[in-house]
């Protein structure tokens, strides 16, 4: 297949799913529930039918190792989406999970004992400091004077407090994860289709602990404002037509990341990644007029430089450069 198709699915996927989640929570900031389940329901429901051959097929890898990495799985999707009800804006939620180089490293050194090039320390270092400074700034804008007393704001910053911390315990939660994964696949050799199948499908039962606030959402989608479709004769309510995108982006989202992963090297999916993460938070503050200041950008190009260090993207250049100019000396 190439990269070509692969790229084009991952930026158009995972750009246009964060928009469609951004029309959704900025209507219904409470609804983290519902796109959590919708998009579970469907990722799992295609795999049954087209990885697992509607049951026939058997799983590969023991289902006990599937049951531990679905509580993982399910915890970091539930606490990244739920984060949003608590004063989390979109562009510090995508800032903030840019740390899963920091968690990762952090756990790789004190889980699979690794030590690392003075490069990565400084990559982890930026990213850091970028993090920090947005969550800063961040913390800054919500606890700003406001219309109201001043226990309103603070029980604003309160709940950004433990927004924070939501997506603090998601970040770690999803290295400890990766760790696992990648053990796991040492000793079973990949099966990301099968993974991803069991991922999705495990945790549906866990949606019954929420049951009551997607009934309660699927009543306010109902009575969101109706959408014209000329092509099915009548109208729809838009809510339902953003969560109906919002789920096949991220099915294209992640199936373009599985291609592009078993197509081409790490760091070009890396590459990849970083582009459309910084993509889709430029879109996200000039669309949506999310407040950035200064700050947030110096803090957003730290982030992605220390990023692009990490990836030895900058290395990688400077060995391709250098490759045709030490040819043109031998000859």
């Amino acid at each position: 297949m190439g990269t070509a198709i692969p790229i084009v699915l991952v930026f158009v996927g995972c750009c246009s799913n964060v928009v469609f989640l951004e029309l959704i929570v900025r209507e219904f900031p409470g609804s983290g529930n519902i796109i959590t389940f919708a998009q579970f329901l469907f990722i799992a429901l295609e795999g049954f039918i087209f990885e697992m051959k509607f049951g026939r097929k058997k799983p590969t890898i023991p289902i006990r190792n599937y049951v531990i990495m679905v509580t993982m799985y399910f915890t970091v999707s539930v606490f990244n989406n739920y984060s949003l009800n608590f004063n989390i804006s979109m562009p510090l939620h995508m800032i903030f999970r840019a740390g899963s180089l920091i968690a990762n490293m952090v756990l790789g050194i004190i889980i699979l004992k690794k030590s690392y090039s003075f490069s990565k320390y400084l990559s982890i270092a930026l990213v850091s400091a970028g993090i920090f400074i947005c969550t800063l700034m961040s913390a800054k804008q919500v606890n700003a004077p406001r219309e109201g007393s001043d226990e309103q704001g603070f029980y604003a910053f309160m709940r950004w407090l433990i927004g924070v911390g939501m997506l603090t315990f998601a970040l770690l939660m999803s290295a400890r994860m990766g760790i696992f994964q990648e053990m796991l696949y040492k000793v079973y050799q990949k099966r990301s289709k099968e993974a991803l199948f069991y991922n999705h499908c495990l945790p549906l039962p866990g949606f019954l602990l929420f049951s009551t606030d997607i009934y309660n959402h699927c009543l306010l989608f109902n009575e969101s404002t109706p959408a014209l479709l000329p092509w099915i004769g009548g109208s729809v309510p838009v809510m339902w037509i953003y969560l109906l995108m919002n789920v096949i982006t991220q099915y294209v989202c992640i199936r373009g990341v599985f291609i592009l992963t078993a197509e081409t090297s790490s760091l070009t999916v890396t590459l990849v990644l970083t582009l459309r993460k910084f993509l889709s938070l430029i879109f996200s503050i000039i669309y949506f007029q999310n407040p950035f200041t200064t700050w947030h950008w110096i803090g957003t190009t730290v982030v992605f430089l220390g990023t692009m260090i990490y990836s030895d993207v900058f290395s990688s250049v400077y060995t391709a450069l250098r490759g045709p100019a030490e040819r043109e000396k031998t000859e």
